[in-house]
């Protein structure tokens, strides 16, 4: 066993305290503390920049944000297959470092670029930061739960991802108001350089993870074992991607996902249309979407340390996963009677929250159960090309409702069968896991007792 030494020490304090609000084991608590450093530094540097990518896409026409949006599918679409071709050929020690590193140069490149263009370059410069941050959102993100997939077991992830994500959710908060109150002190090459930093100790973090897999998985430094855990993965570049739809499960979770992108776009349009109808003013409407923000992440980060966990032990995966897709359809039905401010903040609120602290963990348990080519290869692309394009099916299905004539009623009673889809796939999703689940356990202790 290696890195013993930190788990030697949880069971004081830490632990303790720990034990406390989740099921957690001694030998877990370093793995739990190396990963809230690693996503927290990884959401503190997308929010850093968020800001900054969003004006710069103002500053670039709103009439050409769709047109931003096309370029982020075809970004996400492009990046995965060198992506791929790193699994493919090196450890996970090494392809998570330099997909990371890559993304940081980027950072200061665009950094320099800000600080050298000139008006009119810099407006192309801010189109193409927009869409790069686009993409690094999603794509950073994808990597971290692709590693944490590979971590843990199914039974820890149950037990883990909810509190594992609150570390996301106090780096975006934290993010954030470094980026609001620093912004009017310090130049965006100064932020941006920060961004950069933040990644490099999730490089960090990502090391020691690797050097802790071991610990949870109960094997030897040095042994095949360990080795098997951390060589390079192998298989095709395109066929981690092909699996996506070519395995029922896989295709049944880029179903999710993309169901989930439809409605929440089509949410996103209501809420925009419920607002400027009923909120008049610039700083009205800005102070309306700020206090969505901060209860959405109080009370996400609340069900992340106390509830995400125990919901998911008691109720399983397959119930689990069907609650927000459940709560859509009540959502949309209630927007449906009554298209007022204070149905869609409720609707926003509890569906961004459940989506975080619940649905978001559970996502990721169903990824425990597949081969590890899939962990990564499928996985990334799931989680980046195939979220964008829900948004864009969203976006222009929306568009193509207004365009027929129909308004905001029309538009929720459209959502209500498309969540009633969402809620089949989720359940079906979640049974399918609990056998694979089964299955696995059973081949682990056949092969103990061999």
């Amino acid at each position: 066993m290696t890195e013993t030494s930190p788990a030697a020490g949880a069971p004081g304090t830490v632990f303790r305290l720990l034990h406390r609000v989740i099921a957690v084991r001694p030998e877990e608590v370093p793995v739990l503390m190396w990963c809230w450093v690693y996503i927290f530094s990884v959401l503190s540097s997308y929010y850093i920049m968020r800001p900054i990518r969003d004006q710069a896409g103002i500053a670039g026409g709103v009439n050409n944000l769709q047109w931003l949006f096309t370029g982020t599918l075809i970004g996400m679409l492009l990046v995965n297959v060198p992506f791929a071709w790193l699994v493919k050929r090196l450890p996970r020690s090494r392809f998570i470092p330099l997909t990371y590193r890559f993304f940081a140069l980027n950072i200061v490149l665009f950094a320099l670029a800000f600080r050298f263009a000139g008006p009119a370059q810099a407006v192309w410069v801010g189109r193409i930061f927009f869409i790069w941050v686009s993409v690094y959102n999603l794509f950073v993100v994808s990597v971290f739960w692709q590693m944490n997939v590979d971590l843990f077991d199914p039974e820890q992830g149950k037990r883990l991802f909810g509190f594992i994500a609150a570390g996301a959710t106090i780096g975006a908060i934290v993010g954030s108001a470094v980026t609001a109150g620093l912004v009017e002190h310090v130049s965006p090459l100064l932020l941006l350089l920060g961004a950069a930093v933040l990644l490099e100790v999730a490089v960090f973090a990502a090391a020691r993870l690797s050097r802790l897999s071991p610990v949870l998985h109960r094997v030897a430094a040095g042994s095949a074992a360990e080795r098997r855990q951390d060589g390079p993965i192998g298989g095709g570049v395109i066929r981690g991607l092909a699996h996506a739809f070519n395995s029922p499960y896989l295709l049944n979770v880029s179903l999710f996902m993309l169901l989930f992108s439809v409605t929440s776009t089509f949410l996103y349009f209501q809420q925009a249309g419920i607002v400027s109808a009923n909120i008049p003013g610039r700083a009205a409407q800005t102070e309306f979407f700020a206090t969505v923000d901060l209860a959405v992440n109080v009370l996400t980060l609340f069900a992340q340390l106390f509830l995400t966990g125990r919901i998911l032990l008691a109720l399983g995966v397959a119930v689990t996963l069907g609650l927000i897709p459940a709560l859509t359809i009540i959502g949309f039905g209630a927007l449906a009677l009554a298209p007022t401010v204070s149905a869609v903040v409720g609707f926003q609120v509890l569906r961004r929250a459940g989506n975080f602290a619940i649905a978001r963990p559970t996502r990721e348990v169903l990824f425990t159960v597949v081969p590890r080519e899939d962990r990564y290869k499928a996985k990334s692309f799931i989680d980046t090309f195939v979220y964008r394009l829900g948004d864009q099916v969203g976006a222009w299905s929306f568009a193509l409702l207004g365009a027929l004539g129909l308004g905001m009623t029309a538009v929720s009673l459209v959502a209500i069968p498309v969540s009633a889809v969402w809620l089949g796939n989720s359940l079906w999703l979640g049974r399918r896991q609990e056998r694979l689940e089964r299955a696995r356990d059973a081949a682990v202790v056949a092969a103990a007792e061999a």
